[in-house]
């Protein structure tokens, strides 16, 4: 009989309104861990695709990086570079270089005003 009336009591303090209510709060909290936890996690991959991606990219730089690297070790490869970047010619090459002229322009944009810029180009 003890051995019941202990179950009793140990069932009403568990059915209890403060207990259940502790525990439900308990759940509440576990629940808000999860779905923060889960919210990180999916940031995380994000991260993950976007660093993915970066290093793609720099290991195709490092490729394109290394070919011209390896055609600069080359007498074409090193002629070809000084010509692009610095304008060098061989000796007994010509250079042509063409300049635009703006005042041409300017001119034509002058012509075009209408009445006013008659008077205007009167008085230059």
């Amino acid at each position: 009989m003890r051995n019941y009336e202990r179950k009793i009591t140990w069932r009403k303090v568990v059915e209890s309104k403060p207990v259940l209510i502790f525990l439900g709060l308990l759940i509440l909290v576990f629940a808000w861990s999860v779905l923060r936890f889960w919210n990180k996690m999916q940031e995380t991959g994000q991260n993950k695709k976007i660093i993915e991606d970066k290093v793609t990219a720099l290991r195709e730089k490092k490729e394109k990086l290394m070919l011209d690297l390896e055609s600069l070790n080359t007498e074409e490869g090193k002629e070809e570079f000084f010509r692009e970047n610095y304008g060098l010619a061989k000796e007994g090459e010509q250079m042509i270089i063409i300049v635009e002229e703006k005042k041409l322009e300017k001119q034509e944009e002058e012509d075009s005003g209408g009445f006013f810029s008659f008077f205007r180009n009167l008085f230059k």
